[in-house]
This record gives structure tokens, C-alpha cells and sequence, in this order.
């Protein structure tokens, strides 16, 4: 029978219970195997202090890679927006990415760009749930070139004090699958 033990528990696979009932009449030879309990990563296995680091909190324990983001002047948007602004070839994959998957591109854009509570405290009540919208939908676009341009325009004439942000709509289901910022204003 195989047995593998861990700190002070001893943990039997289910094929070892299965062959100790057919072989219980044959010799009761045992094989265990020692595992030592995971202790954490190593001190230096993210070495020096980053960016990133420096906007987190420890947990307290040895192992730092589990981190929370302080919620104070660290504002997130939507997906991606803890990575750096993407480049217009990385813009270009995520809006065909969605063209791929049937959904329909939308741009928005917004001042505030946080939902918050300043006008009423009522439950279900939030301002800045909704974004203006650029133009209408981009139904039936095909490329990502013609969402990039109309990015473009909105940055144009909104892009200094505004957010803008890319949408992915699916028609058939009547629900929003991909939002993404494109755009931060100056000083955000």
C-alpha cells in the first residue's frame, strides 16, 4: 500500500485503498514516502522594489506574493488597467479579438470615470455608472483599423479631460463581455 505522509497526517490514495482490499490476503508490505510541507517562497525571488510594491500590502506572513491593492489613489478601471497603457498594435489584438467573437465595438467616454455616490444614498444608486457614448455601436465592423480611428477622433476633441474606453458588446445575448480603457486624461 502506498501512503504519503505529510506533516502528521497520513493521506492514502484511493487506487492504494482499492489494492489493499484485492491484496489483503497477500503480504502487507507498506511503501511511505516522505514530502515536506510547503514553507513559502524564498526572500529573494522577487528581488528589489517595484513599482507595484511599493502600491500593495503585505498579508504580515513570510510569503509576500499574496498582496492586496490599497484602495487609496489607486484607482481601477476596467480589464487590463493595472497594466501600463497598451501600444496600438496590443489595441488593435484586443479589438479583434472581439470582432472574432461576434461583439460589437462600442467607445465611450467619461470625465469622472469612477462610479461613485455624491447625489443620492439610496440602494442601487451609484453616479457615473454610465459613460457618454462616442457615435453608435460599430455594427458590422470588421477590422480594428476603423475602431482605432474613431478612438482617434474621440481622443481629438475629449482626450484631455477624459476617459475613453473600448467596448465589446454580444447582440445576440444583449450583454456587455469586454471593456477595456484606452485612453487616460492628463494627470490621471
Amino acid at each position: 500500500m502506498a501512503s504519503v505522509v505529510a506533516s502528521s497526517f497520513v493521506f492514502t490514495p484511493v487506487s492504494a485503498l482499492a489494492s489493499k482490499v484485492s491484496a489483503s490476503s497477500s503480504s502487507s508490505s507498506s511503501e511511505v514516502v516522505s514530502v515536506k510541507a510547503f514553507s513559502g517562497l524564498k526572500s529573494g525571488a522577487f528581488a528589489g522594489k517595484s513599482e507595484w510594491q511599493s502600491k500593495t500590502g503585505s498579508n504580515g506572513s513570510r510569503v509576500s506574493c499574496m498582496q492586496t491593492w490599497s484602495p487609496y489613489n489607486n484607482l481601477r478601471f476596467e480589464t487590463l488597467s493595472y497594466l501600463p497603457l497598451l501600444s496600438q498594435d496590443s489595441l488593435a489584438k484586443q479589438i479583434d479579438y472581439m470582432i472574432q467573437n461576434g461583439w460589437v465595438p462600442c467607445i465611450e467616454f467619461d470625465t469622472q470615470g469612477v462610479v461613485t455616490r455624491e447625489n443620492s444614498n439610496m440602494p442601487g444608486y451609484y453616479d457615473g455608472r454610465y459613460w457618454t457614448m462616442w457615435k453608435l455601436p460599430m455594427f458590422g465592423c470588421k477590422d480594428s483599423g476603423t475602431v482605432l480611428s474613431e478612438i482617434e477622433a474621440c481622443k481629438a476633441i475629449y482626450g484631455e479631460n477624459c476617459f475613453i474606453r473600448c467596448l465589446g458588446f454580444d447582440n445576440s445575448k444583449q450583454v456587455q463581455c469586454s471593456a477595456f480603457i484606452v485612453h487616460k486624461p492628463t494627470g490621471a
